[in-house]
């Protein structure tokens, strides 16, 4: 299978759709993307992102129930595909080997 590589913003989107679990949706991917980085983004970056990692094969979608508070609207839920788990398993895998090699640091996971 040939290897589709991220950007460092879907990288960014991917790991955070699988720390938000079954709350993944535009807006809580966009604020925990804030809270996390201090990076802001806008939804509609978000949002295509999303569509890309969907199309790429690593994100599947739901849409969850229509909500009053939303004026009826329905969020639409995001999950990592069994690509999507993989390529976050090798993304997380590169880094600490990466991370290890830089002289004087060693990655401390806890």
């Amino acid at each position: 299978m040939k290897r589709t590589y991220l950007g460092e913003f879907e990288e960014l989107v991917l790991l955070t759709v699988a720390s938000l679990m079954d709350d993944a949706y535009g807006v809580s991917i966009m604020n925990e993307i804030s809270n996390q980085s201090g990076r802001e983004s806008n939804i509609s970056a978000i949002h295509a992102v999303l569509k890309r990692l969907e199309s790429k094969g690593f994100l599947k979608s739901k849409m969850g129930g229509a909500t009053t508070e939303r004026g009826g609207r329905r969020k639409r839920y995001f999950q990592l595909t069994n690509s999507g788990r993989k390529t976050v398993d090798q993304t997380i895998e590169l880094r600490i080997q990466l991370f290890n090699r830089v002289p004087g640091y060693s990655l401390k996971l806890s």
